[in-house]
């Protein structure tokens, strides 16, 4: 099975409205021609519609960063599933790492808001991933189980079309420390073989895993030429129109 590789770029709490248009606007030019790799962006909720609008009708896809559960309501300060396609979104982050460690992010919130995400049609990369003492103790592989469990719970295998899985390495997220590609690998293969376990092998074989820590142009060929990576969510290097494009050029 081919699957299509994707280099998407989380923003972060990072650029103004004016940086943003630019940012997007220097990077159209600079990989319009690429057809063999899916493009996203993920800016603030603030920017978001103004962004769409630079990207309309190129090959660049818009995500937003999170999402609430509930469609509207006395909920102050959260964003829904509807509002993010009216802003021009087909994409939508969810159970970041920086969610989970900062926000109080759980299992449980991050299988609702996948619900209701899914349910608007949205197409949601799902972040998973452990901390270094997690790594060092030895229980990457129970966490990675117990967080794709309780994310996908309830979840049919018919949704997996919209469904991206991408692997954060906690330890290596904005500390200069990449996972080395044989590292990476060996995680990504255990997450497809849980998709398969849980789901089907088909499942397993389509869906599409990304890594996600400190990935640069200097590293991005060794990741990408793994059997079960992907393609990148890149953090620090989307932030700049030479760096992102040379990774999305790069594959």
């Amino acid at each position: 099975m081919s699957r299509v590789p994707i280099i998407a770029g989380n923003w972060k709490l990072f650029k103004t409205s004016k940086e943003a248009i630019e940012l997007a606007s220097g990077l159209l030019p600079l990989v319009k021609n690429k057809s063999n790799v899916e493009i996203i962006i993920s800016p603030v909720f603030t920017v978001l519609e103004r962004v769409s609008k630079v990207i309309a009708g190129s090959n660049i896809k818009l995500a937003a960063q999170d999402c609430f559960w509930e469609e509207e309501g006395a909920f102050t300060g959260e964003v829904s599933p509807s509002m993010l396609l009216d802003a021009g979104c087909s994409h939508v982050i969810i159970g970041h790492s920086e969610r989970r460690q900062y926000f109080g992010e759980t299992d449980e919130t991050v299988n609702k808001k996948l619900k209701a995400a899914l349910s608007k049609g949205l197409t949601v990369i799902l972040c998973v991933g452990e901390t270094l003492q997690e790594r060092e103790m030895g229980k990457t592989f129970d966490l990675l189980q117990k967080q794709l469990k309780g994310g996908l719970s309830g979840i049919s295998s018919n949704s997996f079309d919209k469904i991206i899985i991408a692997y954060e390495p906690v330890w290596a997220i904005g500390t200069g420390k990449t996972a080395t590609d044989q590292q990476a690998e060996e995680v990504h293969a255990f997450i497809r073989s849980e998709i398969g376990s849980f789901y089907s092998s088909l499942v397993a074989d389509n869906i599409r895993i990304l890594y996600g820590g400190s990935v640069k142009p200097e590293n991005i060929s060794g990741l990408i030429s793994q059997k079960n990576i992907d393609g990148a969510l890149v953090g620090g290097a989307s932030l700049q129109v030479e760096s992102f494009a040379a990774l999305v050029n790069a594959v």
